[in-house]
């Protein structure tokens, strides 16, 4: 449907796909990307948006976003004010998105806009909420492929993710899936963890896994041990009572040691008498008990450290700019007013 064809009431109520992709650092890909988008879904006649949410990127990507949302029609860009994380721009555009059914995708090319009828169909025939996309082969690094296992292996502790269901970036869900969802105002969301809050019927596809378009990823592993601390504190306290099991476990060890050194010194106290051995087992019993005490601490820290910033109100996320190709009212995040126009843009 052409923009000019379109009424408010038609945009609001005949949109059946939107499509989320939080960009950063990828102005090489984006061009490539909506081709694919547009190629896969043009031919199948449905009414769709792409929101492109630009994560406080250091290098061109929004320039290509802009040129986007002026070339084409069905397009949506928001430009955060810093980079907040995937998660945080992921919500926000969740926030934007007017189709029955969303979908999440990343902006390297290695999520196939082609599986997307795929995951519609899949969605509907099981009448899940939401569907994600399973990779056998990954092309990634193998410490990735081994941080993702154990990420879904803790995700089954902590969240109750179903066995069997692979937590993967690339996903469809439904729109009142995704309005539960951002209804989560916390400053550090972790929108896998949400999924799994608001529902359970979730279902996966297999599909392939491409090779990524850029050069190389924007993961490090320091980031993804901060998304698993998101994962571990943000949505129970499980972590927190192993804490608490954990200190009474050594608590009785230490106990039942003291009651054995008690004893060792009773029945044989020419041992003592001529010094204890086991100066360097100690030392090591030592530098043991108290790297877990630093460990316990640090989890404990964290509930506390997020405690603390969530009850400053620190933002999610803060949107500079947001610009749409579309005539007709633009659903954008709270607070922003609405607009008019092709490449109208919205500052504050």
């Amino acid at each position: 449907m052409r923009a000019s064809e379109e009424t408010p009431g038609s945009r609001e109520l005949e949109l059946e796909l939107s499509i989320v992709i939080p960009a950063f650092r990828s102005e090489g890909c984006l061009q490539a990307l909506a081709n694919a988008i547009d190629a896969t879904l043009g031919p199948l006649g449905w009414r769709y948006e792409v929101i492109l949410v630009n994560d406080g990127s250091p290098d061109g990507t929004w320039a290509v976003i802009e040129s986007l949302c002026q070339t084409r029609e069905n397009y949506v860009g928001i430009d955060l004010r810093r980079n907040f994380g995937q998660d945080n721009a992921i919500l926000t555009g969740l926030r934007a998105a007017r189709g029955s059914l969303i979908a999440i995708m990343d902006d390297d090319l290695q999520h196939d806009p082609g599986d997307l009828p795929l995951l519609r169909e899949r969605l509907l025939d099981e009448r899940a909420d939401a569907i994600y996309a399973h990779f056998g082969t990954k092309h990634q690094q193998a410490w990735k492929n081994l941080g993702s296992w154990f990420n879904g292996k803790f995700a089954e502790w902590v969240i109750e993710k179903p066995k069997g269901i692979y937590l993967s970036p690339y996903k469809l869900i439904r729109k009142e899936i995704a309005e539960a969802i951002c209804e989560y105002q916390g400053p550090d969301p972790y929108v896998d963890g949400l999924l799994f809050q608001v529902t359970a019927r979730i279902g996966q596809v297999h599909v392939a896994h491409h090779p990524r378009y850029a050069d190389h990823g924007n993961y490090t592993f320091f980031k993804s041990l901060k998304v698993w601390a998101r994962l571990a504190t943000a949505f129970s306290v499980k972590p927190i009572r192993l804490v608490l099991f954990g200190g009474c476990f050594f608590a009785a060890l230490g106990g039942a040691l003291a009651l054995y050194v008690v004893a060792y010194r009773l029945l044989y106290p020419e041992d003592f008498e001529r010094g204890v051995a086991g100066w360097a087992s100690l030392m090591v019993a030592q530098l043991l008990t108290t790297a877990i005490r630093m460990i316990f601490l640090g989890i404990v820290g964290e509930y506390a450290g997020r405690t603390y910033i969530a009850v400053c109100h620190k933002p999610q996320a803060t949107v500079r700019e947001v610009l749409y190709s579309s005539p007709g009212p633009v659903a954008t995040p709270p607070g922003r007013a609405e607009s008019h126009g092709p490449g109208t843009k919205v500052e504050p």
